[in-house]
């Protein structure tokens, strides 16, 4: 087959196994692991524990000369357990023990060139966390969004190279042709088989089961903020019908109509999930395939959100993943300056992200207020979590019972630190701040230790539980551990 790879990469046709979180009640915790093999080759043998009996292998892809295999099964709650595949043993931690740890990433990648960076410099903070791991184990990694950064789809074809090339708003006429389709499937494909084929990632997706979800650069860059004339174009939508196919299968480890039961919505209109142990819920929103310039989710992930808000029981803790952060600082002037500076315009689109642009005001409130009212009816605590902005910080709301809503920002793992200029603007808006609901005020907070507002530093997060007692420390590139925060 032909393989996208740069001369660091490792073969990329036999990959896995990947693992994927599926949720527990206390007895059994579900996973799903995904491998790659050759055509020509049987899907290895699957095995829980020491004697288990072996797990049957579903085959749910086949692209590039490969098939993609999927195992579903279990393993025993509360315990440090381990499965076989191929041989080799892979240990385990479990999700709900009363002492747990989960690892939070995002922004595994960049723009421009990401194949074309020394591995070894790319991937400096995942081989920190395989280290981590080793010490300490995970038993969950959150994948908060750009899991792989797809810009370089628009060389994948001519055709998709010259609809890029014209204005945003007179790409309607370009018709997405059926080889345009196959190369940006191939690219698509080959770009994941490539993100966990990397040593680090190879060994972390085998040992800890992931939560993730989507953001803009698993599409292409600004993806749902772009004007309606070019994601409504035949081109645009085939590029996001693609790499939801892609998503679905290595971020899902799914298909359209066979669902998880994880899933907020099986029809697959939106992709949010909701992975629960006890006293422990995970909801990720879907804050992509609804995405519109003047919206962020339409009818069915607001409908799925809420409807999984409303599921969780009462006194767990929710770790929400809003993959742009839900607590940020003022845009609207930002928004007004671009409205007439055409340098600045050129940043639209990246403003329309946020929950904060004005065009997202409503919406916004909605999300908060959500949130808001569960944490302050006493019915548990809600910790978000998110990334997407390529710095460290946090964000505290106020709530009117006198409690406080978290928000960790850590991004972005693989992701190369900004210059200077950016931290420090987005620290100056963030004094200004943006409190939209009455009676719940917000303030941007310093990491614990540090004195701006933004660190500017590759890292992720890491959650622990001790005895029921939430903390959170950040794993910085030059200035190591933060001190524990906590939740």
């Amino acid at each position: 087959m032909i393989v996208e790879q740069s001369k660091d990469d490792p073969a990329i046709d036999r990959i896995g196994p990947i693992l994927y979180a599926r949720g527990g009640d206390g007895h059994r915790n579900r996973l799903a692991a995904l491998v790659v093999r050759p055509e020509s080759h049987e899907p290895p043998s699957l095995n829980v524990g020491e004697e288990g009996a072996a797990i049957k292998a579903r085959r749910i892809a086949t692209l590039c000369g490969v098939v993609v295999w999927r195992y579903d099964f279990s393993l025993p709650a509360g315990q440090p357990t381990s499965y076989r595949l191929g041989g080799e043993r892979f240990e385990i931690a479990p999700p709900d023990e009363p002492s747990v740890r989960i690892a939070y990433v995002s922004c595994n990648g960049q723009e421009n060139g990401d194949l074309d960076r020394d591995v070894g410099e790319r991937d400096a903070m995942w081989s920190r966390l395989v280290e981590e791991h080793a010490r300490a184990p995970f038993a969950l990694m959150l994948q908060g969004g750009d899991q792989l950064y797809a810009d370089d789809v628009l060389e994948a074809h001519e055709v998709v190279r010259r609809w890029s090339e014209r204005p945003k708003r007179q790409r309607a006429d370009i018709a997405f042709t059926d080889d345009a389709r196959e190369a940006v499937r191939r690219f698509y494909f080959r770009r994941y088989l490539t993100t966990f084929a990397r040593p680090a990632m190879r060994r972390l997706a085998a040992r800890i089961p992931s939560v993730m979800m989507w953001d803009d650069h698993d599409i292409f860059d600004g993806w749902g903020s772009h004007p309606e004339p070019l994601l409504d174009s035949p081109v645009g939508r085939g590029l996001f019908e693609v790499a939801r196919e892609m998503f679905l299968l290595f971020q899902l480890a799914a298909h359209d109509g066979a669902m998880p039961d994880i899933a907020f919505d099986r029809s697959g209109r939106t992709l949010g999930v909701a992975v629960r142990y006890p006293g422990l819920s995970i909801l990720a929103p879907d804050l992509r395939s609804e995405r519109r310039p003047d919206r962020v989710m339409g009818d069915a992930g607001w409908s799925g959100f809420q409807r999984a808000m409303g599921a969780t029981p009462d006194g767990e803790r929710i770790l929400l993943m809003s993959s742009v952060p839900a607590l940020g600082p003022r845009l609207s002037w930002v928004e007004a300056v671009a409205d007439i500076v055409p340098r600045i315009r050129a940043l639209e689109d990246d403003l329309r992200d946020q929950w904060q642009s004005r065009a997202h005001r409503e919406e916004w409130k909605r999300f908060l207020r959500l949130i808001a009212e569960r944490h302050e009816a006493h019915r548990g605590d809600v910790t978000v979590v998110s990334g997407e902005i390529h710095l460290a910080t946090r964000g505290e709301m106020r709530l009117k019972d006198g409690s406080t809503l978290h928000q960790l920002v850590a991004s972005g793992i693989s992701h190369p630190a900004p210059r200077e200029f950016y931290p420090r603007m987005l620290g100056l808006l963030a004094r200004v701040g943006e409190s939209p609901l009455r009676k719940r005020k917000i303030r941007l907070r310093p990491l614990p230790s540090k004195r701006a507002i933004y660190t500017g530093e590759r890292n992720y997060l890491v959650l622990s539980r001790a005895e029921y007692a939430w903390t959170a420390q950040w794993e910085l590139e030059d200035s190591g551990r933060t001190p524990m925060l906590s939740l």
